[in-house]
């Protein structure tokens, strides 16, 4: 099953994407799949969540997991960490995050 993802990059593009519920994914492999940042600025650590390249901005009220202690670690060293701030490696692709908008951080 797939579903639908609006993704706005770093210019303030929306993409609106599918992702596959049932291949093991994140929100970080989608941007990826879809090269919708430059290769080398989207998962440098490779989803271990030690870095902020994959960092989002849930933009609506969608239920996405709870942020575990390694997500919360790395997102409070941010200076742009917002309340609404996610490490998109962090969050797995499953049939709940039908209709999810999220903005792609700036890196700096």
């Amino acid at each position: 099953m797939d579903i639908t993802i609006k993704i706005k990059d770093r210019k303030g593009q929306i993409h609106e994407v599918k992702a596959p519920t049932d291949m093991s994914l994140n929100l970080m492999h989608v941007v990826r799949a879809y090269e919708l940042e430059p290769v080398g600025t989207i998962g440098v650590c490779g989803g271990a969540a030690m870095c902020h390249t994959c960092q989002c901005y849930a933009l609506n009220d969608v239920d996405l997991p709870e942020k575990r202690e390694a997500e919360l670690a790395t997102l409070s060293r941010l200076p742009n960490f917002k309340t609404n701030s996610r490490l998109s490696c962090q969050i797995p692709v499953t049939p709940a995050l039908e209709g999810l908008e999220i903005e792609i951080a700036p890196l700096f």
